[in-house]
């Protein structure tokens, strides 16, 4: 068991990383530490994809005469991909959470539920 946790320490704290951000989720009442949690799990799986696709002993995928030994370019570029949603994303997900707390004047989950089924807000203006 310790052999493969030091021969697979990326991916160990990978998973690792995915249970913090996972346990982030579902503990927290506060919506911003929940994306908070939500970019950790995020991060964990780029962590995860990176260290995958990383082969030892091959060089970037230029080619050149005579090697052919490449990494892998999908899982990088699968990365870069997720970084920009996962950016976009969280700039969405707070401005959804300044509304929130502007209509609600709470950053609670749980008050924010009740106060929507109770058709309570603090002003009723939707600017």
């Amino acid at each position: 068991m310790i052999k493969l946790i030091t021969t697979n320490y990326f991916e160990m704290t990978a998973i690792i990383l995915f249970g913090i951000g996972f346990m982030n989720i579902l503990l927290q009442d506060n919506l911003i530490k929940k994306f908070i949690g939500l970019n950790i799990m995020d991060t964990a799986i780029y962590l995860y994809l990176v260290s995958y696709g990383y082969i030892s002993n091959r060089t970037a995928p230029i080619i050149r005469e005579g090697n052919w030994q490449y990494v892998n370019p999908v899982p990088s570029g699968l990365v870069l991909t997720g970084i920009v949603v996962s950016v976009s994303m969280t700039a969405f997900s707070l401005a959804l959470v300044q509304r929130l707390y502007k209509r609600y004047g709470t950053l609670s989950f749980d008050e924010v539920i009740k106060k929507l089924r109770s058709g309570e807000a603090q002003n009723g203006s939707e600017s």
